[in-house]
């Protein structure tokens, strides 16, 4: 007989299995349901308030859900139940939805009475452009968006057109197309209050003439009507709250001055200098925790500065203007104000001129803006921190992205939180770890755009003493977190998305955001060959400022031939964190949630 060559392929599965409910799932069914195949309302009731932390629960309540998950059960085409009761897997899934089971709280539930300067506030850099900050498009679109997401500030850079007779919204000095002033005014006016009903501030970079400058007040007035809202003095000593600002707009700016003509040619690069962009580690963005070393090195540079030279951050002027231009005199600038437009603006700003840590000083007789950049804050954080923290007790502070970030990248906006800044202004229109902190950071309080800061940060201490975001704290909490189960890439992503040859190998990194002390990243085992990856890996977070911390959660799949490939994202306020078994659904890299994807997890507060 002749000899015979023959080839056996084995290929792997690309079928998604069922993961079975984890352990601690069957164990809770089996205790709440009192060792019974089925669980009552009554039953689920007990389960709510004793394991899930649910105090006001009630049977109605508990009724709904088990409706409801009939109702999902049919939808699906599965056993429909007759009965108001719960099986094991009608139980699982009821823990596995994220509409159901939510990991945060949703409604807003913080005293809103308070001054703004209280408050975080949801910010936008540039809003309306649409990619970088050198020669992208300027439209209505990104700002539509940023309100739609919950963004409060809006930020228009204001030019007169190529005719000098009207008003366009753009990036001056590069060569972003321009998006007419009106377009965006009237765009605002309908966005507006979508997604939450409290104020929206509007910031403008203003580089108009006197007469251009009534044109927009005329503009503002008739676009915005009753909804406009500005100071019946022209002075104010302390800022008014979100509650009496409800469904209002407000104008923030600094003290109009003229249009420079001298600097109307552009270059053809798009500025007159050469910009580095700083270094991203692509689509992710560089690790949020990178402040704590820049921090060091400032403190360690500006103090052996101090030891050589004598010299401080006092001696560090404003080099940074993130619109290019200079400021003129403050009289000489008010002599070219249209008193109409002048009238409107509710937050006066400004930008520091000369040494840094005199703009910390504050009025008593009246409450201003402060901007700064981020690289300007990195300099006064590290030796007059506390100097921060006692300006933003009464008056507003504005970070924004410097100058060189032209590819509309960002920066941690941790720093300005820790140091009690209500305007951490990002760009909205990019992606990557920063502003997935800014995402998840404005989930606290129903998502409202507006978060109260911490006691510590308004209120002084005894003596005098303010919050010294450099000072080592004690542990006050410890968050313990159980990451179960992953379910729903099957659904949202291709077959041979993540791997031509086999299913995905999941795994998942889970840690804090928050003061440096608290800053710390974990992993689970790696879950070979599985679209619905089961870790059941329990992580420890002690934490000396929860009410600063954000709980981070990345899940990757591994790939030994290259960069491992990005499998959703989500960051959650600890301060918001429902205790107990709790279903998390994960982001893309744009912060949109993914229709199925999503975690099963547990906290536990200690």
């Amino acid at each position: 007989m002749g000899n015979y060559k023959y080839c056996c392929c084995f290929t792997r599965r690309f079928i998604s299995s069922k993961a079975d409910p984890p352990d601690d799932v069957r164990e809770a069914f089996e205790v709440y349901a009192e060792g019974n195949a089925v669980m009552s309302p009554e039953q689920l009731l007990r389960f709510l308030g004793k394991r899930q932390g649910d105090d006001v629960a009630t049977v109605a309540e508990a009724e709904r859900i088990v409706d409801r998950i009939r109702e999902m059960r049919h939808r699906h085409h599965l056993v429909k139940i007759f009965r108001p009761i719960l099986g094991l897997d009608d139980f699982y899934q009821y823990l596995f939805s994220g509409e159901l089971n939510p990991a945060l709280r949703s409604e807003v539930h913080q005293d809103m009475t308070a001054p703004l300067s209280h408050y975080y506030i949801y910010t936008g850099h540039n809003s309306y452009l649409t990619g970088n900050q050198l020669n992208s498009d300027s439209s209505d679109v990104p700002i539509i968006d940023a309100l739609q997401r919950g963004v409060r500030v809006i930020e228009l850079d204001l030019w007169p057109n190529s005719k000098k007779d009207d008003i366009d919204v753009l990036h001056g000095w590069t060569l972003t197309t321009p998006v007419s002033l009106i377009k965006c005014l009237r765009s605002i006016k309908e966005y507006a209050f979508k997604a939450s009903p409290y104020p929206v501030i509007i910031t403008l970079e203003d580089h108009l003439t006197s007469d251009l400058q009534a044109k927009v007040a005329e503009m503002v007035i008739q676009t915005f009507g009753d909804l406009l809202y500005y100071p019946e003095s022209e002075t104010i000593m302390e800022f008014p709250s979100p509650e009496c600002l409800k469904r209002k707009i407000i104008l923030s700016t600094k003290p109009p001055r003229e249009c420079l003509e001298s600097k109307s040619q552009i270059t053809k690069d798009g500025g007159s200098q050469k910009r580095k962009e700083p270094a991203e580690e692509d689509s992710w963005g560089n690790e949020v925790t990178d402040f704590k070393s820049e921090l060091k090195y400032e403190g360690k540079e500006n103090s052996q500065k101090q030891d050589d030279e004598g010299s401080d951050v006092d001696e560090v002027r404003n080099d940074d203007d993130d619109d290019g231009n200079d400021d003129d005199d403050d009289s000489k600038v008010q002599q070219n104000a249209a008193p109409e437009y002048k009238n409107l603006i509710t937050i006066k700003a400004g930008k520091p001129k000369g040494h840094l840590i005199h703009a910390l000083q504050a009025d008593s007789d009246k409450v201003k803006r402060l901007s700064l950049s981020e690289q300007q804050l990195e300099k006064l954080a590290a030796s007059h921190g506390t100097d921060i923290v006692r300006f933003t007790q009464k008056n507003m502070l504005r970070i924004y992205p410097k100058g060189t970030r032209v590819t509309s990248s960002n920066y941690n906006p941790l720093l300005g939180w820790m140091h009690g800044a209500q305007m951490v202004a990002l760009n909205m229109q990019g992606y990557g770890r920063s502003l997935w902190l800014m995402h998840g950071f404005y989930k606290a309080n129903g998502g409202c755009g507006y978060i109260k800061k911490p006691d510590f940060l308004i209120k002084s201490e005894p003596y005098g003493e303010v919050f010294d975001p450099q000072r080592i704290l004690p542990v006050k909490k410890i968050l313990k977190v159980k990451i179960y189960v992953g379910d729903g890439w099957f659904m949202d992503f291709k077959r041979t998305y993540f791997d031509k040859c086999s299913p995905p190998d999941f795994y998942a990194r889970v840690g804090i955001a928050g003061v440096p002390a608290d800053c710390i990243m974990k992993e689970t085992n790696t879950i070979e060959d599985e679209w619905t990856p089961a870790w059941s890996k329990e992580f420890a977070f002690p934490l000396t400022v929860p009410e600063l911390a954000l709980l981070r959660i990345e899940v990757h799949e591994y790939d030994i031939s290259a960069k491992d490939d990005f499998g959703g994202q989500t960051c959650l306020p600890v301060s918001e964190l429902k205790p107990g078994i709790r279903c998390v659904p994960l982001c893309n890299r744009k912060g949109i949630q993914y229709k199925s994807v999503r975690l099963l997890m547990e906290f536990i507060f200690t």
